[in-house]
Order: C-alpha cells, then structure tokens, then sequence
C-alpha cells in the first residue's frame, strides 16, 4: 500500500495539471438582426438600410458584422465588418458623437483561440469591392488608391502575396452607388473564378495552389 500510494498522488497531480493545460472552448455566437442606415456614393446623398449583427465571443460583444458569414474550417470563419464612425465636424457642439455606419473589411474569427482579427486584403476597398469565398480564397475586384485602377484579385488566408493581381479596365467610378464588379463566380473541379466588370470583359482564371493562369475556353472574344 505504501509503494502504491505515491502513484497514486503522481497520477492525480499528473491529471489535474492536465487539465488546468487544456484550452478552454471558446463560444462564437451572432446576436439578434438590426437595420441601420448606410450612406451610400461618394457624396454621400443618400442612404440605404443594411441589416447588421454584432458578433460575440464568450458573451462579449467584439465586432459588429453584416452579411452571411464564411466557414474556412471547423474552426475559422470569416465574416464582414461594420463600425460606427464618429461624423463630427471641428468646432460643432460636443453633444457626443455622431456615428455613422460603414462598411469594413473581412474579419477571420478563430474558434479554438477566440481571436478575431481584421484580414488584409491587397487593393480591397470597403466601398467598391464585392467579395467571393470559396474554400480559404477569396475574389474580388480591387481598386488602386488613387481608384483609377482596377485588378482583378484572388487572395488566399494565411498568405501575404495575392494568388491573382491583374489589371483589368481601367476604373469608371463616376458615382457608382454600388461596386465596380459583381461578385466574381466560382467553379470546383478545377477551381476556376470568373470576373465581370461593369462595362469591361469578362476573364476567367483556374486556381492552382498559390498561383493563377488565364482560362483559354472562357474568353472566346479573345481566342478569335
């Protein structure tokens, strides 16, 4: 009994370390829909209602997310933001702030570790740029800062170099009040994405790994 009992110390010891080591799961959960009001152009003349959900991690409120979100894996989503920005100007009355809604970039949202963090996205204007996920890629068309410019982009999470950065048209903003691109169209097998810009030419590009090449049967005008 008393060469047993030691173990049996070890091994309670052994197990309560264990499981003070192990990490705590981590509840993500979205809150109930709320419509705001959304500016819309770059005059900013006029508004649309978006609908929006805050994001919450373990109880907590973290983020404030519209749109559907994405499952990458078991344990990473991604999901758009949206924040209130202050809209008071220098030397009005300090009444408190007054917040307008925008919209933001994606966020990756991290089950195992709880973290939520804003994902960088090459040339992706918050405005202009309308994303499509498939698998951890995301499409979009992108913008230039100077917003002459526009790329079509194909982005992977966990990577810093774009898979795909082409010039496509140039950029007729103008006061669009909705993006420069519809949201680009995915296929599997192979994964291939497909870009239209307003006004511009379509192209379809197969994804291989971590690089692109122009697909030759989707682009008959230019196979003449």
């Amino acid at each position: 009994m008393r060469r047993i009992l030691p173990w049996l110390l070890f091994a309670g010891l052994l197990t309560s370390e264990l499981a003070q080591a192990a990490p705590k799961p981590h509840v993500i959960t979205f809150g109930k829909v709320m419509t705001v009001n959304f500016f819309v152009g770059p005059t900013e003349k006029n508004t649309v209602e978006i609908k929006i959900r805050p994001l919450y991690v373990d109880n907590r409120l973290v983020e404030f997310t519209t749109g559907e979100p994405h499952e990458i894996t078991d344990r990473l989503l991604v999901v758009r933001q949206v924040y209130r920005l202050n809209d008071r100007l220098p030397g009005e009355p300090r009444k408190g702030p007054s917040f307008l809604w925008q919209r933001g970039g994606w966020l990756t949202v991290n089950r195992s570790t709880g973290r939520v963090a804003l994902l960088s996205l090459p040339d992706f204007d918050p405005f202009y740029s309308a994303a499509s996920w498939y698998r951890d890629y995301v499409a979009y068309c992108g913008l230039s800062s100077d917003g002459e410019k526009l790329f079509a982009v194909v982005a992977q999470v966990g990577t810093k170099k774009p898979v795909l950065r082409q010039r496509m048209d140039e950029a007729h903003i103008g006061d669009l009040p909705e993006a420069v691109c519809a949201p680009p169209s995915w296929e599997r097998q192979p994964p291939r994405v497909t870009f239209l810009p307003q006004g511009g030419q379509k192209t379809t590009w197969a994804i291989r790994g971590g690089a692109a090449e122009l697909s030759g049967p989707a682009l008959p005008e230019e196979a003449k």
